[in-house]
């Protein structure tokens, strides 16, 4: 398991690479200022931070009554990635919407978009984090 310096290493380096990618590139597509697409990068990785401690907690209680358990099957994994990304983006598209002066429509394709980077970025992000700062006990395995 990776200690607590490690994953503060982690989070710290996937906001800092996702912001130097979101905020240009948001930027060029979206048609907006870099300092607009800088504040929505930095508003939006925190309340999407904060959702996920608070949503992840709450979805926890509400498995531990219905289920006995907080183990995910696939259904219910199902169910917890649709909940969670409805609720972000629930929060997130007025936020868009207001500060970036766009309609709603427009905000929920910016949203979308990032969405769809940021499943990506993710992906790729954790394959080369792991390669980079593998753990003892994978090396050990492929001795």
């Amino acid at each position: 398991m990776r200690t607590l310096a490690d994953r503060i290493r982690h989070v710290i380096a996937y906001e800092i690479i996702a912001m130097l990618v979101v905020v240009p590139v948001g930027s060029a597509v979206f048609g907006t200022q870099m300092l607009d697409m800088g504040v929505v990068g930095i508003v939006g990785a925190t309340i999407a931070t904060l959702w996920n401690f608070a949503f992840n907690y709450v979805f926890d209680l509400g498995m531990q009554q219905a289920c006995g358990t907080t183990e995910k099957r696939g259904l219910q994994r199902l169910l917890h990635g649709v909940l969670f990304e409805g609720g972000l983006t629930l929060i997130l598209l007025p936020f868009l919407s207001w500060y970036l002066g766009i309609t709603v429509l427009q905000a929920l394709a910016m949203h979308i978009s990032f969405a769809i980077f940021y499943f990506g970025y993710t992906l790729v992000f954790n394959w080369a984090y792991d390669r980079v700062f593998p753990l003892p006990e994978w090396q050990d395995a492929n001795a």
